[in-house]
Parts: C-alpha cells; sequence; structure tokens
C-alpha cells in the first residue's frame, strides 16, 4: 500500500485560516486543507479529508509502514528550499522564477530553426530574455516533441556549447536541456550550471554519474517513453499518482547514485506521453508534489494542450494560454516556470505577487 497528502484547500495568507495553514514549498502559497489518500495495487482504498491542525493525530492512526512514509510527506510539504548557486548567481526559490527557453534546434514545435545556425539571433534573444527578468535561460539542442528525428550528440554539442559559452561570459544562469552524457559533459565545461534532463537520467547511464562529480543542480522530468520516444507507453492508472510515484522514484535514484536532496528539482512533464485529461488532472493536482520534498518545475509552453483547448491556434498564437497556465503554477506554489513569452510572464508574476503580498499585510483577517 502506498500513502499520499495532497493539498485541497489554499488560501492566500494564514490569518486567513487563523494560522491554521501551512507554508508550501517554503513559498507565498498556504494550505489548510489536505486529502489522504491510500492506494492498494493502483486503486484507491481510501481518502480522508483534514484540517492542518488534525493531519499529526491522522498521520498517527495510520499503519506503521504507511505513517513513516505520510510523516515524511508531511515534513516535506512544509520544506524550505536553499537558493540556487548559478555562478556568481543565486536563484531564490521563495517566490517562483522565470525560466526562458532557448531552442538551438531546426524542429522545435514551436520555435525550431529560428535561432539554429544563427549564434547572433540566438544571443540576442537570450539577452533580450534576461532584460525582460528571465532568471536563467534553458538552452536546448534536440527537439522533444512528438516525432521528432532524433539527433547525433556530436551535432548536439556543436549546436548548444557555442552558445552557451558566451551566454556564461556574460554572467548569465544557464541550464542545459539534454538527456544525453556527453552534450551535458560538454556543456557543463562550456559554463552551464544546471541540467535539465527530461529523460530524468534514464536515457544514459553516464549522466548520473556526470552530475554526482559536477556538483551541479539536476532537473528530473517526467516522460513515460524511453530511448527514442519519450511520449510513448503512457498508460496510467490513475496519472497525479503514478506520476507521482515514478518522481518519487527517479528522486531516489539521484539519491543513490550521489546527487545531493538540494541539487534535485522535479517536473511532472505536462505534455510528454499525457492525454489532454491527464494534463489538466496533473496540473489541478501540482501541490500534492512538493510532498516529495524538492522545487517544482512547470513547464506547458505553447504546448498542444492550448491549442487543442483553443479551437488549435498554432503554437506561436498560445501566449494567453501559456501565461494562465504559469499562473496556475504560481498559484501551486511551483518554484520555477519554464516559458517563452518570458516578458509576459514575468509581468504576470508580478501582479501575482503584489496580490501575495497584499494578502500577507492585510491584518484585517485577524480582527
Amino acid at each position: 500500500m502506498k500513502v499520499y497528502i495532497r493539498p485541497i484547500g489554499l488560501t492566500d495568507s494564514p490569518q486567513s485560516e487563523e494560522g491554521e495553514a501551512i507554508r508550501l514549498g517554503g513559498g507565498l502559497v498556504y494550505a489548510s486543507r489536505f486529502a489522504l489518500i491510500v492506494r492498494d495495487g493502483g486503486r484507491v482504498i481510501s481518502r480522508q479529508r483534514f484540517g492542518a491542525p488534525e493531519m499529526q493525530a491522522a498521520i498517527a492512526a495510520l499503519p506503521d509502514a504507511l505513517a513513516a512514509d505520510a510523516a515524511e510527506q508531511w515534513a516535506s510539504l512544509r520544506a524550505i528550499h536553499s537558493p540556487i548557486a548559478c555562478g556568481q548567481r543565486m536563484l531564490r526559490l521563495d517566490q517562483p522564477v522565470v525560466m526562458g527557453i532557448l531552442n538551438v534546434t531546426p524542429d522545435s514545435f514551436s520555435d525550431g530553426g529560428q535561432f539554429l545556425d544563427k549564434p547572433d539571433a540566438a544571443l540576442e534573444h537570450a539577452h533580450a530574455m534576461l532584460s525582460a527578468g528571465a532568471a536563467l535561460i534553458d538552452v536546448g539542442g534536440e527537439s522533444t516533441r512528438p516525432g521528432a528525428a532524433a539527433v547525433w550528440e556530436g551535432d548536439e554539442v556543436k549546436r548548444v556549447v557555442p552558445v552557451i559559452e558566451q551566454l556564461a561570459a556574460a554572467g548569465a544562469a544557464i541550464s542545459i536541456d539534454s538527456r544525453r552524457s556527453t552534450v551535458i559533459e560538454a556543456a557543463l565545461a562550456a559554463g552551464a550550471h544546471i541540467v535539465n534532463d527530461v529523460s530524468a537520467m534514464r536515457h544514459d547511464a553516464r549522466t548520473a554519474e556526470i552530475v554526482a562529480q559536477s556538483g551541479a543542480p539536476v532537473m528530473l522530468m517526467h516522460a513515460p517513453g524511453t530511448d527514442g520516444d519519450l511520449h510513448a507507453d503512457g498508460s496510467y492508472v490513475d496519472v497525479v499518482l503514478d506520476v507521482f510515484d515514478a518522481l518519487r522514484e527517479r528522486r531516489d535514484a539521484a539519491l543513490a547514485a550521489g546527487i545531493a536532496r538540494e541539487k534535485i528539482m522535479l517536473d511532472p512533464g505536462i505534455g510528454f506521453g499525457k492525454s489532454l485529461a491527464e494534463n489538466l488532472a496533473l496540473i489541478n493536482a501540482l501541490p500534492l508534489f512538493h510532498a516529495l520534498g524538492q522545487p517544482i518545475l512547470f513547464g506547458a509552453s505553447r504546448k498542444r494542450m492550448i491549442g487543442a483547448l483553443s479551437n488549435e491556434v498554432p503554437a506561436h498564437q498560445r501566449m494567453a494560454g501559456s501565461v494562465m497556465l504559469a499562473l496556475k503554477a504560481m498559484d501551486a506554489g511551483c518554484q520555477m516556470v519554464r516559458v517563452h513569452d518570458v516578458a509576459e510572464t514575468v509581468q504576470a508574476l508580478h501582479v501575482w505577487r503584489g496580490l501575495r503580498d497584499a494578502a500577507l499585510t492585510d491584518f484585517s483577517q485577524l480582527v
């Protein structure tokens, strides 16, 4: 049997619940009510609802093995995450930060070919994202859209390394979006600070060793497929709990490989081997993933689910939907959002932060 603690009642401030709320993931989001879920063999056999003050007693009433896991999840929901060091820059995780996407590829679904073999254009776009408020730039040299052609790792290195070197020289915080150890090794040597592996280090056995030895933070994304097609084999009993279990397994594998816990971020993998309904279920359940005790990366920018809900508009016309999903992730306490439309997302973040600050300083709720 397995147990899960899912926050189901979010609130703008702890004082609105007279202090009977917890701070999720060390951020600006608070939860006051929770579902305590037990499942056996994939089937949910128990779901009970409790307020924050009742959770300790509810956990203690579980069988011993489940109680230990639930107690760890309860502590993880309230974990405060250390900043991420990126050279001389520090990415604080007590509020959401924006990651700007830079695809140096011929066939990415939204901007494929726009910056391939155009280093000046790529750097100009990266600096524009940084000026607009991106905290870091995610550089990728391989498209992971459904049906994308395989890329030789040598070509991937040639695409990403020159851009990373120049961004590093300019003092930018950089992540490398790759699942190949050779590319990751070259990118880290060129000045990248963070590894963003969409295969969660399943694609290449050397990646975990390289990440552990380098001390670089790593982002582990859920995708059901392996090897050539990350979108394959997307079959779930309960997509939310299945993805939770899969991310827990990859977190534990990273820990076993010698990667420090504070260096691990998790990504539920929106759009990877999941139907529209499954993507929506995951997004609505994002607060649950704080129970894994790691910062959460959320990436749904311009993805097909937005088109599916908007008369199949093409990728370049999905900015409004992308910002809406980024705000949903912020409301769930996600620490990082990965986006194409940086300026618009940062503006939305500033307004979101203003609303949060106003709620936290509204002490009239205590009267």
